[in-house]
């Protein structure tokens, strides 16, 4: 099957990554999984010699899918969509283990989709992806580092999150100009309550847009009061975004979504 560049398509099929990667899914036999983006089923046959209790895959490309099917017939779901079009469909009565080699240029787009969703963890056990390495990085980074940011912020809100190694580009076909990393995220039982998540978009946008300056222009930004703001969640506006733990943004985003 030839790569689309349009899709992203880059068909990971280094048979111990591919071992590796499913390794960290503690697959059982009660298992629902969920894998985004198979593409010619590498990843997928590895799933299938673990036996799980069902096995979806969500495939945009519709020859893609049919090769799919004619391989593995019943043993897999094939649902031919745009992941981002139908991820929130997904409930079954346990929650379900998801995988993907996700496509670079929309994986941070698929990975916040999930965030937003309620009730993730209710829904979803573990999510074990493969990123840009640079997606990667800003994933897992914590505060104070030059990594952290958005990403950092929205995903620690929800997941536990840590990467588990790294994949050269050989390992891909068409060979990538840039190294990929597996990525494991837990979701959380026990996350800070907000009203919207995106409200914690708009924040964290409102920072990182700007983050070489000091915090003292986003709070100006976001309340009238700023300082009177600052002083109540004991901020220093002489900081800049990346020196923000994720807690204080959470604080902001609490107090923001109180007074609008």
């Amino acid at each position: 099957m030839k790569p689309k560049k349009s899709l992203g398509q880059n068909f990971l099929n280094e048979d111990k990554i591919l071992n590796d990667i499913v390794k960290c899914g503690n697959i059982t036999k009660n298992d629902i999984i969920l894998e985004i983006g198979p593409g010619t089923g590498n990843l997928t046959e590895k799933i299938l010699e673990k036996n799980p209790k069902k096995l979806i895959v969500v495939e945009k490309d519709k020859e893609l899918s049919a090769n799919l099917l004619n391989k593995f017939g019943k043993k897999i779901d094939v649902i031919n969509n745009d992941i981002l079009k139908c991820y929130n469909i997904l409930k079954y009565d346990i929650p379900i283990k998801v995988f993907g080699n996700l496509p670079y240029n929309i994986s941070t787009k698929i990975l916040i989709a999930f965030i937003k969703l309620p009730n993730l963890e209710d829904n979803f056990s573990k999510f074990i992806f493969v990123f840009q390495k640079e997606v990667a990085e800003r994933i897992i980074a914590k505060y104070n580092s030059t990594y952290f940011g958005r990403l950092s912020i929205l995903t620690s809100w929800k997941m536990n999150c840590s990467k588990i190694f790294d994949i050269s580009p050989k390992s891909f076909y068409p060979v990538p100009k840039v190294w990929s990393s597996l990525v494991v995220l837990d979701p959380k039982h026990k996350i800070e309550y907000l009203m919207k998540p995106r409200s914690l978009e708009h924040i964290t946008n409102i920072f990182f847009n700007q983050r070489r300056k000091m915090i003292k222009k986003p709070m100006k930004q976001l309340f009238s009061d700023y300082e009177n703001v600052a002083l109540k969640l004991n901020l220093d506006l002489n900081l800049r975004p990346q020196n923000l733990p994720v807690n204080k943004y959470i604080d902001i985003c609490k107090l923001y979504e109180k007074l609008n």
